[in-house]
């Protein structure tokens, strides 16, 4: 099991980076990183709060307006190396590992994006949080949107970067699919899974089958959304269009040269261009919608 959940790591990170000409050597730095981050297993900045059946594991830095960063899928807190040190300069950043990822264990037998929305709303109500920021990446983006849907006025504003709507290959390229089909064709045929085994399922789950958000619910986002994505990023660029065309108040980022990795990649343009998002006023001329 313990090479299983390897792979799925492995692959994971190799794809993200994928648009990269170096994507072996780039996915090996990265979690070479990751793992010697100071973030993630923190004791002084961490603390487990029991959220609606497990123990979700947060980390908070900083002092100010509150800030959530939401990770990917097999992802966890570390990932954001270079976003916590940048927006706990100025604002109060909570960053959490989402349910069955990190040291956010969960023995239940489903997971969906849904519970993971539902799962940072009741965090930040245990926090004595009534809105925040948002940021969210890849699966984190999803959760994001689903924040927003789900729990309107906990979202003061969103940026998402590489969150898709469905899973078919009019959202994301077949390639993801075809890199992941073996990792979860395997788990899936294993009876009496052990504990371990049972979140790689759920996890590659989430990575072949989900998410189903209708254009519709996205309409319903009233708060200014900034929706980013590579301009070869896993997420057809046309999709990530359609995301930002059915926001009502959205915005639209495509990072040229990029692929899923933008926080990690383009770290200073990420971070600033986020920062000047939630810092300056929304406002409306002749009906476009601008920051600046």
């Amino acid at each position: 099991m313990r090479k299983i959940m390897i792979a799925f790591i492995t692959l994971f990170w190799g794809f993200v980076l994928f648009a990269q000409d170096d994507m072996d050597s780039l996915s090996n730095e990265f979690q070479k990183l990751f793992e010697n981050s100071p973030y993630g297993n923190n004791k002084t900045a961490g603390k487990y709060y029991n959220i609606r059946g497990f123990k979700m594991y947060a980390e908070t830095y900083g002092a100010g307006q509150p800030v959530l960063i939401i990770h990917g899928s097999g992802g966890s807190i570390n990932n954001f190396l270079y976003q916590i040190p940048y927006f706990s300069k100025k604002y109060k950043v909570i960053v959490a590992d989402s349910r069955t990822q990190g040291n956010s264990k969960d023995e239940n037998d489903s997971l969906s994006y849904e519970m993971m929305a539902d799962d940072y709303a009741a965090l930040l109500d245990e926090m004595k949080i009534d809105s925040a920021y948002v940021i969210g990446w890849s699966d984190g983006g999803i959760n994001g949107l689903l924040l927003a849907i789900r729990h309107s006025q906990k979202v003061k504003k969103l940026a998402v970067t590489g969150a898709n709507l469905w899973p078919d290959t009019t959202a994301v390229f077949d390639d993801v699919k075809q890199i992941f089909l073996p990792e979860y064709n395997s788990v899936r045929a294993m009876t009496n899974k052990t504990a371990k085994q049972k979140s790689a399922w759920k996890l590659l789950r989430l990575m072949i089958e989900e998410p189903h958000i209708p254009l519709a619910d996205l309409q319903k986002i009233s708060i200014p959304t900034l929706v980013i994505a590579g301009d070869h990023d896993m997420v057809k660029p046309e999709h990530t269009l359609l995301i930002a065309r059915n926001i009502p108040n959205s915005y639209l980022w495509i990072l040229p040269n990029s692929g899923h990795s933008t926080p990690l990649m383009y770290k200073d343009e990420f971070n600033k261009t986020i920062d000047e998002f939630f810092s300056k006023p929304y406002r409306k001329i002749e009906g476009s919608k601008r920051f600046f």
